[in-house]
């Protein structure tokens, strides 16, 4: 004869299944932290490429400005980090600034290369009063 366990009233075939809650979260438990971890380095990636992008744009204005390119790299290279690469070039009126950064990888998950780009016109030297 089979005894039921769990709840009153609860059939002979309910008592099995009742572990097989704790089995399932078992399994999924994993992919959870699968999902969660390439949620947070998708994140982080993006993150990368907006600070990117906005280092690119303040570049090509402050190049814009007369800036000397040390300088610029420097301000990069303080933004993103050592790993950063600025290239910066200079066409007729305009000037256009590339900045490229890497991700760092995390665990399985690859390292990412990011990269952003902007232009700006010179700006006329400023006329003495």
């Amino acid at each position: 004869m089979l005894r039921t366990v769990g709840r009153k009233g609860a059939s002979a075939a309910a008592a099995y299944d009742f572990g097989s809650v704790t089995a399932e979260a078992a399994i999924a438990l994993p992919a959870l932290v699968v999902v969660f971890g390439a949620g947070v380095w998708g994140l982080g990636i993006g993150s990368l490429q907006a600070r990117c992008e906005s280092a690119a744009r303040s570049a090509a204005l402050a190049a814009a400005r007369g800036e000397e390119d040390s300088a610029i790299t420097t301000r990069v290279s303080a933004a993103l980090g050592p790993g950063a690469v600025v290239a910066l070039s200079h066409s007729g009126a305009t000037v256009s600034v590339l900045v490229a950064a890497r991700s760092a990888g995390a665990g399985l998950l690859p390292s990412w290369s990011v990269s952003a780009t902007a232009t700006a016109e010179l700006e006329p030297p400023a006329s003495l009063p």
